[in-house]
This record gives structure tokens, C-alpha cells and sequence, in this order.
């Protein structure tokens, strides 16, 4: 908790503007970008390599690349090292770490390093490694926040520097003011804390940031929450819902009517329904930065409604060491 009784979860959310100016603004980050672009540039794929909230960040920033025309893939850090694609010298590899101290993560990147492959890596401040790209200082609630919406705009930033269509400079500075309409109005004051569990659904780039916020949810709350692809959630996964449930379907980027037609057919089910949009202006992998905001602020209220610890979310038996260190890489 913060000295003022707040939690650190709720001042780490409220930190994103500031520190998403600090990287746009910053010399020695933007010189790191450009040499990461430069580097992507003479390769033939990209993988974007992560474990957890990283690897929605690997999904979005894989989908940031494409707008630069690469052909940039995203897989979990397990994926990467015990079922690597076949990868060679015309590859590169992101890979996208919080702590920098996650085990498959660290594997993966000592992978390719050894494979000589060009890789770079986003991670938070002062992991004592060479060739990253810093982002913020390691965060003090577990429940992930703000050096994942940093991650994705350091990415966006390589994006921009390769030329992405949609991803632009102009585009990039819009960011903080986004975050900052979103704090204001997140748009989920409404939802209640379900009595069984919270379906969040979205299409496109909004079914990577639905997925987001259910684990944000549920670290945070510790509310049963899942996130769904709108096709996915359609085919089987909503059968067993009731009034028990609600439904946060994510209008933003849902171009033929699919999440809207499951609010529908959900509130016909009798399942309370929110609908969630991202107003700003921003193009749609970029949007999903203040999107996730808006349910970052969703799964704080729920833990302080609930009278649960978000900083504090990895506990006994899940905290156990020998658990996490498997996958490491071996010294």
C-alpha cells in the first residue's frame, strides 16, 4: 500500500501519462528505438516473444509491425524455447519482460543469443543486462500496468521508425491525452463485481486487450474474469453463462456488428451487459493503450470493493521458487 492508504496498483495506473511523455520525450530512449529499428530492418521475420500480460504485448506489438509491411509473429516465451519455429540467421526476436527475471523469457533470449539471431529486448529499468530498451522502474504492485502500456508504446515507437502506416509519430503523441480522457472517464464505473464471473469480449486488436483485462481482473481482484475473441466466445463459450455473469463487450474495432450482436443475444440470455468504447481518435492497435486503461481502473475499484490486496498477488502455494525457476536457462 502507498503512505497514503492508497494501493500501489491504483498510483501505478494513474502514472501512465506521465510516464508515456517521458519515453516519447526522451533522447536516449528514442536513440534505443531508432538502433532496434535499424537492427529489424535487415531481417527477414520478426518474432515477438512473451509470458503472460508480456506476451499480450508480444500479440499487439507483432500486429504493429505488420502495419510496418514485416512479417512479425508472436509467441509465448515457453512456446519460443521448447517448440522454437524454425529460426535462423535472417530472423530477429523481441522479447518483451516486465522484470526482466522471467524464467522462460530469460531462456528465450539466451536462445537467441546463442543462435546469433538479432534480438532486443524491452524490459523494465536496472536489470543489469546489455542491449535493452528500458521502459519503467520494476513496478511495486504485481499486478502489471504501467510497464505494459510503456512496453507497447516503445514497440509503437519502433514501429513508427519502420515506417508503420497507421502507427505514426503524430499518432504516438496522442497517447498520454488518451490515457488521460481515460482516467477521467474510464466508461466501467457500471460494472458490477459479478456474482460468478466477468466475460470481457472484443474483436480484432480489442480480443487481445479483453484477455488483458480479465487477467488484470483477476490478479487484481480476485474475480473469476475471462477474456474472449468475439468469434471465439460465440462458438461454445457463452453456453453456460447466466444472470450470475456479466458481459463487458468492447465495442471499439467491432466493424461488422459481431461483439455488438453477442450484447444482444447476452442481454436476451438474461447476462447483464456493459458496453465498453475507446473514444479517442487513435488507430486501433494504438487505442488499446487507453482501452486497457479503462479496465486497469475496472479491476482496481473491484479489488478495493472487495477488500483484496492487488500489489500483492503471487502467494502461498503459488509463490513457490523452485515453481518459477523452471525454464530458466541453465548457468
Amino acid at each position: 500500500m502507498t503512505q497514503a492508504g492508497r494501493t500501489n496498483l491504483a498510483h501505478q495506473i494513474e502514472s501512465q501519462p506521465e510516464e508515456l511523455e517521458r519515453l516519447l520525450g526522451s533522447g536516449s530512449v528514442r536513440q534505443e528505438v531508432h538502433g532496434a529499428a535499424e537492427a529489424l530492418h535487415r531481417v527477414r521475420r520478426i518474432w515477438m516473444v512473451g509470458t503472460g500480460t508480456s506476451q499480450h504485448a508480444a500479440h499487439l506489438g507483432a500486429a504493429m509491425l505488420q502495419d510496418a509491411g514485416r512479417s512479425a509473429h508472436a509467441v509465448s516465451s515457453m512456446q519460443f524455447v521448447k517448440n522454437a519455429p524454425i529460426v535462423g540467421p535472417k530472423d530477429g526476436v523481441v522479447i518483451v519482460t516486465h522484470t526482466g527475471e522471467t524464467s522462460y523469457a530469460l531462456s528465450a533470449r539466451a536462445l537467441a543469443f546463442a543462435a546469433a539471431i538479432q534480438t532486443v529486448t524491452i524490459a523494465r529499468e536496472g536489470i543489469g543486462v546489455n542491449d535493452v530498451i528500458e521502459t519503467v522502474p520494476k513496478e511495486t504492485s504485481e499486478t502489471y500496468t504501467v510497464s505494459y502500456t510503456t512496453a507497447l508504446l516503445v514497440i509503437a515507437m519502433i514501429a513508427a521508425e519502420m515506417g508503420a502506416d497507421s502507427v505514426t509519430t503524430e499518432a504516438l503523441h496522442m497517447v498520454p491525452d488518451a490515457v488521460r480522457a481515460a482516467l477521467a472517464a474510464p466508461g466501467t464505473e457500471q460494472v458490477p463485481v459479478p456474482r460468478r464471473s466477468l466475460q470481457i469480449v472484443g474483436s480484432g486488436h480489442a480480443s487481445i486487450t479483453a484477455k488483458e483485462g480479465a487477467l488484470k481482473v483477476r490478479e487484481g481482484a480476485r474475480v473469476l474474469a475471462e477474456g474472449h475473441d468475439a468469434e471465439f466466445f460465440l462458438h461454445g463459450t457463452a453456453v453456460p453463462l447466466t444472470a450470475d455473469d456479466h458481459l463487458v463487450a468492447i465495442a471499439s474495432g467491432d466493424d461488422d456488428g459481431l461483439v455488438e450482436g453477442i450484447a444482444n443475444a447476452g442481454a436476451g440470455a438474461g447476462i447483464g451487459v456493459t458496453r465498453l468504447a475507446e473514444t479517442s481518435s487513435l488507430p486501433s492497435v494504438l487505442a488499446q493503450i487507453p482501452l486497457t486503461v479503462r479496465l486497469q481502473l475496472l479491476a482496481s475499484r473491484f479489488a478495493d470493493e472487495r477488500g483484496q490486496n492487488p500489489d500483492t498477488v503471487i502467494v502461498p502455494p503459488w509463490d513457490d521458487a523452485a515453481l518459477w525457476s523452471i525454464g530458466s536457462p541453465i548457468a
